[in-house]
């Protein structure tokens, strides 16, 4: 899905969307591994860094009055990044 322009009235919206679809995929998808026994040391180290950068980049948008969508950007792309990767990790 083409993401909104973050200057949209929408994008906000959309973008709180597709990161509780992203989301809830990639929960799904990481459960599935840690049942299986399949979820790596480096998986889980990589749970935990990238909510520690996204974090750190929605802080500069919010601190920089960059607006609500620049602050939930890095989430969105992090979380679709994940789901991408996963998806392929079948």
């Amino acid at each position: 899905m083409k993401k909104p322009p973050q200057t949209s009235p929408f994008a906000l919206s959309v973008m709180m969307s597709q990161l509780a679809v992203a989301s809830w995929e990639t929960i799904m998808r990481r459960s599935a591994m840690m049942v299986q026994g399949t979820c790596s040391p480096a998986e889980y180290r990589r749970m935990s860094a990238e909510k520690v950068a996204a974090a750190q980049r929605s802080l500069t948008a919010l601190t920089m009055g960059r607006g609500q969508a620049a602050v939930l950007a890095p989430f969105v792309t992090r979380t679709r990044a994940n789901v991408t990767r996963l998806r392929r990790s079948k």
